[in-house]
């Protein structure tokens, strides 16, 4: 007996075929897109990004299905004691696959919540398809009835939301100055690929620090990508879809006219980069009108006391950051966040930009903020 709906496993494939076959029509690109899993091993005269897979066998690769009995045995029946979040997904869930005991995180989707079918199907196949290290590593998926379940690597140190803005556990440490930037390097490097490296593009219209996970050395990795499209090609600047995301993270264009390009991700990345400068979040409703949307807010302080910008930084960070890279990242900010979208940079120019002030990111006393200087 299957224990998993062998109509949503063929949607899955149909929609891989689909994406090939608009690649197909355009030849002349450099297909880079490549598989994290193969059903079968690669071989040396085989292609080797899924693309070209897919035009030479009649069944694109996919991740691995696996049946219900085994990933209830994996949680124990998905006991509250395997519980580890409950995301927006539904609930997730600490699990040990197969004789090897591999951990791995298990989603299962809340079939009263607001995602369906078609993000979960779009969730598995955007995470076969793509492979980084700063793209979570999906293992595999199943589908039993109405059930659906998404597999993929455990990062134990969950999301960037936990670390930055819920200071309801005592275990948490305070993000340093340090691994501020090296989150902000990966998420980049992420969105990056997505965009340069990925062919056609794909826009990920989903960035938060809920979605950006952190494995133990504080290696950011984007997760859920429901929401992804993939990005306009030839000479198109960008699709017209209906506007999808969370307040407060939405690009104006997009707003306002459904043009939906690279550049809403831009400006995605500069409101968390700012969250991570100032440690609040996007939108915070207990504040003051005025003060609850990020973005305005940062705006509003930088135009009334434009030589206070060190004001502006996480009070947990105690000051302990250097100056003048907190000047330079809160400028990459800014750039991200121009209403205009072509004034915008690349993500490849805020990750040449990040990596130089990472690079000139020291520590020492001597570089520390003067806000808390004796």
């Amino acid at each position: 007996m299957s224990w998993y709906c062998c109509d949503s496993s063929s949607r899955l494939n149909k929609a891989l075929k689909k994406i090939n076959g608009k690649l197909r029509q355009h030849p002349s690109s450099d297909l880079t897109v490549s598989p994290k899993k193969l059903t079968q091993p690669a071989y040396k005269d085989e292609p080797n990004n899924t693309a070209e897979r897919a035009i030479n066998d009649s069944c694109p690769p996919i991740a691995e299905i696996y049946t219900y009995r085994q990933l209830a045995d994996a949680t124990h029946n998905f006991n509250r004691k395997c519980l580890v979040n409950v995301g927006i997904f539904g609930n997730v869930y600490r699990g040990q696959l197969g004789e090897a005991r591999e951990i791995v995180a298990i989603e299962h989707l809340d079939r009263n919540g607001s995602r369906g079918d078609s993000e979960f199907d779009v969730q598995a196949m955007m995470l076969n398809l793509l492979n980084h290290p700063n793209v979570i590593n999906l293992t595999g998926y199943c589908t039993r009835g109405n059930d659906r379940f998404l597999v993929h690597e455990y990062l134990p140190l969950g999301s960037l939301d936990k670390h930055l803005h819920d200071r309801s556990s005592l275990h948490t440490p305070t993000l340093d100055w340090h691994t501020r930037t090296r989150i902000a390097l990966g998420t980049a490097n992420a969105l990056e690929y997505l965009h340069n490296k990925a062919n056609p593009p794909v826009i990920y219209r989903n960035l938060k620090p809920c979605n950006i996970l952190l494995d133990n050395d504080y290696n950011a990795k984007l997760s859920d990508f429901s929401l992804s499209k993939f990005g306009p090609i030839c000479d198109k600047e960008h699709v017209s879809v209906r506007v999808r995301g969370t307040f407060g993270y939405i690009a104006p264009e997009y707003v306002k006219r459904g043009f939906l390009s690279v550049k809403a991700d831009v400006y995605n990345f500069g409101i968390v980069l700012l969250e991570l400068l100032t440690g609040r979040r996007a939108v915070d409703i207990i504040r003051e009108t005025k003060d609850q949307e990020l973005s305005y807010w940062a705006n509003r302080m930088v135009l009334k006391k434009s030589k206070k910008i060190l004001e502006l930084a996480d009070p947990l960070l105690q000051g302990n950051f250097p100056s003048r890279s907190f000047y330079q990242t809160f400028a990459v900010a800014a750039m991200c966040l121009v209403e205009n979208l072509t004034a915008r940079p690349m993500m490849s120019d805020v990750v040449a930009a990040i990596s130089y002030i990472s690079s000139d990111c020291n520590l020492d006393n001597t570089n520390n903020s003067p806000l808390h200087e004796a």
